[in-house]
């Protein structure tokens, strides 16, 4: 018998969908990370949302009571912050579709933000925020026939929301691919590795375990990293979805939630009763206090 956790020397937490929707923590996640961090265990954040800064993202959970600090928090506006600098001479125009986070990223490794596809901007990239519209995304469609380097914070269609999946960035970056008939030159967020490789390079981990609510992003990164992958029912992805999933889609372990401690349950080693390749292990039925086996 033994604890999941205990097979890993870093559990890594998408966000949206998984510890929260918007501003409201999901039941069973400020438990679940209060038991990790009393038994040790190192945690990581990593969100393809680029409306918040590390530094937002942190104070955020700590208002929800999960212990937080910003240099657990990696965040695709950061990515394609550094990204941009390590491509462009320091002080270089770019475009700027998004948060005003995304916009103060970019400001700080040293680049000029703006607006206008007239600032010949060298680069556009392009993350969530609710208040983008048509003139922003003309801008952009101007400046990337032009010859701006295009980078998209991520492709993710929807965001999780008390509402109900709403649009997200990777919708937008669909309408502007079509007006442009091409894709961005880059995607900065996951399904890349990129921003798990950092997190597991911060904490000198080499077992890593991913935590998501998306097949298509959190646990496709997670096959892209190398890593293990448990998939909460708690955001976008369905139980149906993750049943059907095969190769980069397929999880390790699901788990309709965080709450009853799903990630310290006691259950059978992950080796043992393997179904179509998913690792068995016990979750909560929705809707029941019965459990039954993946």
């Amino acid at each position: 018998m033994t604890e999941l956790v205990e097979n890993y020397d870093l559990v890594i937490f998408d966000l949206d969908g998984v510890l929260y929707l918007i501003d409201r923590p999901i039941p069973g996640a400020v438990d679940a990370l209060a038991r990790l961090r009393e038994e040790g265990k190192p945690v990581r954040f990593a969100t393809n949302n680029a409306s918040r800064r590390a530094a937002e993202v942190a104070a955020l959970l700590r208002g929800m009571g999960i212990a937080a600090q910003p240099h657990e928090v990696l965040t695709s506006a950061g990515a394609a912050a550094a990204l941009l600098a390590q491509r462009l001479e320091p002080g270089a125009p770019v475009l700027v579709l998004g948060a005003p986070a995304l916009r103060s990223e970019v400001a700080d490794v040293g680049l000029r933000p703006v607006d206008s596809a007239d600032d010949n901007p060298r680069a556009v990239v392009q993350g969530f925020g609710p208040d983008l519209g048509w003139k922003q995304l003309a801008e952009a469609c101007v400046a990337i026939r032009a010859g701006a380097w295009w980078v998209a914070t991520n492709t993710d269609k929807t965001l999780p929301t008390l509402r109900g999946p709403l649009p997200g960035n990777g919708s937008l970056v669909a309408l502007l691919a079509t007006a442009l008939e091409r894709e961005p030159d880059v995607v900065v967020g996951k399904p890349e590795p990129g921003l798990f490789a950092t997190a597991a390079g911060q904490a000198s981990a080499r077992r890593v375990l991913v935590v998501g609510d998306r097949l298509d992003t959190d646990i496709a990164g997670a096959h892209r990293a190398g890593m293990d992958s448990l998939l909460v029912l708690t955001g976008v992805s369905t139980a149906v979805e993750a049943a059907a999933a095969g190769g980069q889609l397929r999880p390790t372990y699901v788990s309709a939630d965080l709450g009853g401690s799903s990630l310290l349950r006691r259950s059978r080693p992950c080796s043992v009763g393997r179904r179509n390749g998913m690792a068995a292990w016990t979750r909560p039925v929705l809707g029941s206090s019965r459990r039954e086996r993946w």
